[in-house]
């Protein structure tokens, strides 16, 4: 098989003999997956040429990891710990969260630039452009996360787990990002540009983000903030963080169930997302390529 050529025409520029349609490929399994990675490589290639869209999952993590361990870490204590042990588990979800705006930004970014109508000219199976997305995206918060824990590792954090318990947080923690990028193609599919999409996105990402855990245990939250952040999925992935690199986890007021068996809380997030959010960007996508 051909690499597929993504190069986006010039105006007034011809394409030539018009290409077979999606209709005309079978979609069998080696053909998905091919064009899946000829996404994800698409992807890839330009964020090499461009590395500064790396910025929200590199320089980004490290500034916050810094900023809130320095600043927040004499003034809260930790019940069986040090806040810096504390709050990397709440810093590695924090960062995966607000990168995942980058999804939506990127997806309605091909959406208004032409890039999508090209690949309904080829012959490909059409969900590649958003499994390829998500493909990409999985990486660079598989990246996120490695700066957060080196970052952590330097100012003194360390995980007491082994180290299968240790892999099985990242693998937590990136299953909840991957199953977010989902929900943030369905924001890009639906907004009229990148800016609108990055406004949108970050106005429902930083409330995820902060009414949570993430830096602070929610004890000392009023009652119904208290509520709210406990059942918030960032509190529930972030503890099981904490609890799979063996890190301190406070006690929680009240014994909420997601907190109290964090792991498989995180884990019927995840899936729950995925379950709502795959099938309507499937649905999203075919109605606003297609009609």
């Amino acid at each position: 098989m051909t690499t597929l050529d993504t190069t986006i025409p010039s105006p007034g520029r011809s394409l030539g003999p018009l290409a077979p349609t999606a209709g005309d490929r079978g979609t069998s399994l080696p053909s998905a997956l091919h064009d899946v990675a000829v996404m994800v490589r698409r992807n890839v290639v330009h964020i090499r040429r461009e590395p500064s869209q790396l910025s929200d999952v590199t320089i980004q993590p490290v500034l916050f990891t810094l900023l809130f361990v320095y600043v927040f870490g004499s003034g809260v204590p930790i019940h069986g710990g040090s806040y810096t042990d504390f709050a990397i588990g709440g810093l590695l979800l924090m960062n995966l969260v607000t990168s995942a705006v980058g999804t939506a930004v990127g997806l309605v970014t091909d959406l208004t630039t032409g890039a999508v109508e090209r690949f309904g000219t080829l012959p490909m199976w059409r969900p590649a452009v958003l499994v390829g997305r998500s493909i990409a995206d999985l990486v660079a918060a598989a990246l996120c996360s490695a700066i957060v824990v080196a970052t952590g590792l330097v100012i003194g954090w360390r995980a007491t787990a082994g180290i299968g318990s240790v892999l099985a947080a990242f693998g937590v923690a990136l299953a909840f990002a991957y199953a977010l990028s989902w929900a943030c193609a369905c924001l890009g599919i639906v907004s009229k540009g990148p800016e609108s999409a990055q406004g949108i996105g970050f106005i429902v990402v930083f409330p995820l983000a902060f009414v949570s855990d993430a830096l602070v245990p929610t004890a000392g939250m009023p009652a119904w903030l208290r509520t709210v952040a406990n059942w918030n999925p960032v509190s529930v992935v972030a503890t099981a963080v904490r609890h799979l690199f063996g890190n301190p986890v406070p006690p929680v007021v009240g014994h909420p169930w997601p907190l109290e068996h964090p792991v498989i809380g995180a884990l019927a997030w995840s899936g729950l997302l995925l379950a709502v959010f795959v099938p309507l960007a499937a649905h999203l996508y075919h109605r606003r390529t297609v009609g």
